[in-house]
């Protein structure tokens, strides 16, 4: 096994399948491990270049052998399928991942740290809760509705329900169960406030996050999101790489020497593309007391363009100043707002 240069490992739940190749793209073994049997075969095995999937457990299991001294790349998945040779099997997969991994122009996922993760997790449970939410404000919207009784859109009337319910005669056993929903509703209320609580103590020990609150339109949720998703934003050659990655820039379908450019690919994040896209509306609505090179900017592309299209090229603006001000240390600064490079 000296000669091994590559191994990639399918990621399982409980067992875990490698595939080793050498220099020369010729399979060395085929090994079938459970999780410990791996940790403990890459402690004493010579380093190399470890290679898996972009998906559950990656990120901790890249750190993990990343203490052994073995080179670590994460590819993700929907560059593997086109590697896959004949019926799918997991060994199958091993050899797909290696075949992907050999491409000098394959693109890689950067492993994220132990606090990103945890920024990440915290996240989705905010976004669960704020479904929850919404979700049991529409339950009692319908459920009073069908009773002749129609609330004003918001929350502000939910959190004075009871209220409401004591000027209108409906049955005991429906006002049990609005009831019920409003106590869940406040909460989810409680819930959703504590996370955002939390997320801003955690923005203020990161000082990135102190940088980004900076950028016009980018608030202490879509800054914190940004740290966890970006990092140190070196995984990305240039600005407008990382306003890729999040869908921000036009899909292309070109043929025949003939360039064309459609609406934005909606690839990657959707939770920070959505983020950035608020924020670039919340900050043209009071567009009327703004100044400087980026308001000037927007009111220029307000002038000829509709303002769906330059809600979206303003998120692309502040993604790509966000990308600036994390791998060249700067801070925000309104009078020298330009589109980095």
């Amino acid at each position: 096994m000296q000669n091994v240069t590559l191994v990639r490992i399918d990621l399982g739940k409980h067992t875990f399948h490698l595939h080793a190749q050498d220099r020369h793209g010729k399979a060395v073994f085929r090994k079938k491990m459970s999780r410990k049997q791996l940790v403990e075969f890459f402690a004493t095995f010579q380093t190399c270049v470890v290679v898996m999937e972009a998906c559950a457990g990656a990120h901790r299991m890249a750190r993990k052998l990343t203490e052994f001294g073995h080179q670590i790349k994460l590819i993700s998945p929907q560059f593997v399928r086109p590697f896959v040779k004949g019926n799918k099997n997991d060994f199958v997969d091993a050899e797909a991942i290696c075949e992907a991994a050999s491409r000098p122009s394959m693109r890689f996922v950067t492993p994220k740290t132990e606090a990103q993760q945890t920024l990440s997790a915290l996240h989705r449970v905010r976004e669960s809760l704020v479904r929850d939410r919404v979700k049991a404000v529409n339950q009692m919207h319908g459920f009073l509705l069908e009773f002749g009784i129609s609330l004003p859109i918001g929350n502000a009337v939910i959190t004075r329900l009871p209220a409401v319910l004591a000027q209108h005669a409906l049955p005991p056993r429906l006002i049990a169960i609005l009831e019920r929903l409003h106590t869940h509703f406040k909460y989810l209320s409680e819930q959703i406030a504590e996370i955002d609580k939390e997320m801003g103590r955690q923005l203020g020990d990161d000082e990135l996050g102190q940088r980004l609150l900076t950028i016009p339109g980018v608030g202490p949720i879509t800054a914190s999101v940004l740290v966890s998703e970006l990092g140190d934003g070196k995984q990305y050659d240039c600005s407008r790489d990382f306003a890729a990655s999040v869908g921000l820039v036009p899909r292309q379908y070109s043929t025949g020497g003939k360039a064309n450019l459609l609406g934005i690919s909606k690839r990657g994040d959707k939770n920070l593309r959505r983020l950035l896209v608020q924020g670039a509306r919340s900050y043209m609505r009071r567009l009327d007391k703004k100044s400087g090179r980026l308001a000037d900017w927007v009111r220029s592309m307000l002038t000829r363009r509709h303002p769906n299209v330059v809600a979206c090229a303003l998120a692309n603006k502040v993604a790509r100043t966000a990308w600036a001000l994390a791998t060249r240390n700067t801070k925000f600064e309104a009078g020298l707002a330009t589109m980095p490079a």
